[in-house]
């Protein structure tokens, strides 16, 4: 019984495969026009969404390389207080950086930077001003930071530095410093008294955004620990991974190494979104721009998908019913335009992905330099952006611009198959239309 039930039911198919593709080569011209609109439509998502999704790793790049990376483990009330005694004990910090140094992670770890950060008040003969003294490790901290890479003067702190001082330009003008001059910072401590310490400045350094370049100060981590009393102790220690998408893995894995010390409330993991929420509102602003620009145009792409297909229809009146009067019922006539329109769709839509990753590649690879609208220093966020564009390329957002497109023709060719299984067999064999 089984096979006299599959051959029907296969040549079903078989048929209403056939009677589609022939039409969509039957009416060539018309076809290949609808299918040029999808192709070029398909080729534009895949270099909108691969420049925007490469700017957008830049932007978080950049941002979190300034402030406290992809993840950052702190003490729960710190970001809050700002203070000295809401800081990482040694021994927190050590379970952290053991946790980012684990094989399960670690080839997505780029840098990690332990810094104690507080606010000081920075004074001279000059004048006085506050700052944000950052006391850091050198070495780790010249490969998490691109502050070492923004010099303008003298060079950036060495592991056996004790009394340096790295500085912006800003703060250098305002309290009319040079190199090898001196400064005395002045902050609470960890006895909750005001210490000084007297530094000496061996670096400026120019960000481009005025708040860095008027308020950052690098010292080292071990000066910052005899002079506030601290010793290892560091208020946070910042992660940057090769890829803002491991985001979740490697917190997770933190989040697990760390559960003792998250229980008693001596840490709190974090990603970047929490740490920097005004970076996370601007990309998600800026995406949301990129789909609504997108959804329009496959609106517009979508009519013209409906109307081929029910073009085609309006045409076929007869021939529909002279399929129906020998046997096909009407749901298998309008499967029959389902299928054109999803064909139609399908095919131009992965020519277009296709066409337009190849092109995006091999034109745009290297970067697309936007300096000439951007300029040279534009800050976005608090952020100095890289007018180098560099797209990114996910499989993920290839497979949801094919689903993206697959479901825009399926929406688009349901109301042509709705009318042609409503067609009625008796009119459409008077004449044909």
């Amino acid at each position: 019984m089984t096979p006299t039930r599959t051959r029907p039911r296969s040549l079903q198919v078989r048929t209403i495969l056939v009677l589609a593709m022939r039409n969509l080569l039957r009416q060539l011209r018309r076809t290949m026009l609808t299918a040029a609109v999808m192709v070029i439509g398909g080729a534009l998502l895949i270099f909108s969404f691969a420049l925007s999704d490469g700017t957008h790793e830049q932007w978080i790049d950049s941002g979190i390389r300034t402030s406290t990376g992809h993840i950052t483990i702190e003490q729960p009330n710190f970001r809050r207080s700002r203070k000295l005694e809401d800081r990482l004990r040694t021994d927190v910090r050590g379970k952290a950086e053991k946790a980012l140094a684990a094989p399960e992670i670690a080839a997505q770890v780029v840098a990690v930077s332990s810094r104690l950060s507080v606010s000081a008040l920075a004074s001279s003969a000059q004048g006085a001003r506050p700052v944000q003294v950052q006391a850091v490790d050198p070495v780790a901290e010249a490969r998490f930071s691109t502050l070492d890479d923004q010099l303008v003067e003298g060079r950036y702190l060495e592991p056996d530095d004790r009394l340096a001082a790295y500085i912006g330009v800003g703060l250098a003008s305002s309290l009319d410093l040079r190199l090898g001059s001196r400064l005395v910072v002045q902050a609470q401590d960890a006895e909750k008294e005001i210490a000084a310490q007297l530094l000496r400045v061996v670096g400026i350094f120019r960000n481009g955004v005025p708040e860095v370049d008027q308020s950052v100060v690098h010292i080292p981590l071990q000066t910052a620990g005899e002079w506030l009393g601290s010793e290892h102790d560091v208020t946070n220690v910042g992660v940057v991974l090769r890829d803002s998408t491991a985001v979740a893995q490697v917190s997770a894995h933190l989040q697990q190494a760390l559960v003792d010390s998250i229980e008693r409330g001596d840490a709190r993991v974090m990603g970047w979104r929490e740490a920097n929420p005004a970076l996370a509102a601007a990309i998600a602003i800026d995406s949301f721009g990129n789909y609504l620009v997108f959804g329009i145009l496959f609106i517009i792409i979508a009519f013209g998908i409906v109307n081929t297909v029910l073009m085609s229809v309006l045409h076929r009146h007869r021939e529909f019913g002279v399929l129906q009067a020998l046997g096909l019922t009407p749901g298998q006539t309008g499967t029959i335009v389902l299928v054109e329109g999803l064909t139609l769709t399908a095919v131009s839509g992965f020519v277009g992905v296709t066409l337009g990753y190849l092109a995006t590649w091999y034109f745009f690879g290297d970067g697309l330099d936007m300096a000439a609208l951007m300029g040279e220093d534009m800050t976005f966020s608090g952020v100095v952006i890289d007018p180098i564009m560099v797209p990114q390329f996910y499989p993920v957002r290839v497979v949801q611009i094919l689903a993206f497109i697959l479901a825009i023709g399926a929406v688009a060719s349901v109301y042509p198959a709705l009318r042609a299984a409503r067609i009625d067999i008796a009119e459409s064999m008077k004449f044909e239309r």
